[in-house]
């Protein structure tokens, strides 16, 4: 064989290497899908969101919740039985509210038991979603977030505060109209929140959990525990069943350079002992 013809040969199999790995890759991850149905006798849907490498290229992408990710989950929970429960598997760092409330709102009409395990964490559109469940099981060292809303890249009570700190004459055109949208922004976010929230505690509780989450009570990106989501009075427990963290494996952090972190990946059931 000509090296020439070796040198296609490679640049085939470069191309096609990614293409077998991802779905060979797929097919693990249909298989602990399944397994996790078979034990807990539901459907399972996954909203996983990564920073993924495009194949081709090697170009990171960052995922967010979409309106295509509504749609998909929107049909797997219709393809579903009345009297199937379904379990969500959250890892996200948010996305749209229109498409995190839409699938908040059919995981409300759903009639049988919605669980939603946060093994690492479900931030802004991600706590929208996981607001709906009937529980949330989430690891103890995983959080939820606030979901207040964001216009542009400000939060919108900060732009209100600022549209609010001067006297009219002094305030930009643009920050009176940014504050009006922000306004109509936190209003909309906290009626949606107490929708989700009135069918699992009284009207009361609803409107004081919605004003503090969506309110700006806190930053953003704040982690809320596990501990503070129970406080509260959200229905939370700690018991994530292994095959899910099996199931994150599976969905491993793209990397164009050395992993930043490095371990044995196997269980110590006792400190390792060194050979003298």
């Amino acid at each position: 064989m000509k090296i020439l013809d070796l040198f296609w040969l490679f640049i085939i199999i470069m191309a096609f290497a990614p293409l077998i790995q991802r779905r060979s890759l797929e097919a693990k991850r249909l298989a602990s899908l399944r397994r996790i149905e078979a034990d807990r006798q539901s459907r399972v849907i996954a909203l996983i969101h990564r920073q993924e490498t495009l194949s081709l290229f090697g170009f990171p992408l960052m995922r967010y919740i979409d309106i295509q990710d509504s749609e998909e989950i929107i049909r797997a929970i219709k393809l579903t039985d009345d009297s199937i429960p379904i379990d969500i598997i959250l890892h996200t760092p948010g996305g749209l509210v229109l498409a995190s409330e839409q699938v908040a709102q059919a995981l409300l009409r759903h009639p049988a038991r919605v669980t939603v395990f946060i093994p690492h964490y479900a931030m802004s559109g991600g706590t929208l979603i996981a607001l709906a469940a009937d529980e949330i099981v989430m690891d103890e060292n995983a959080v939820i977030g606030p979901v207040d809303p964001q216009i542009g890249k400000y939060p919108a009570v900060s732009i209100i505060k600022a549209a609010e700190s001067k006297p009219l004459e002094k305030v930009e055109d643009e920050t009176l109209i940014l504050a009006d949208v922000s306004r109509k922004a936190v209003r909309q976010v906290q009626k949606c929140v107490e929708r989700i929230l009135v069918e699992k505690m009284t009207p009361a509780e609803a409107r004081r959990l919605a004003r503090t989450l969506s309110g700006g009570k806190w930053t953003h990106d704040y982690p809320i525990t596990c501990e503070e989501a129970m406080e509260m009075g959200l229905t939370v427990n700690k018991e994530i069943p292994r095959e899910i963290f099996r199931f994150m494996t599976l969905f491993p952090q793209a990397t164009s350079r050395r992993p930043s972190v490095q371990y044995i990946p196997l269980p110590y059931r006792e400190a390792p002992k060194t050979k003298d």
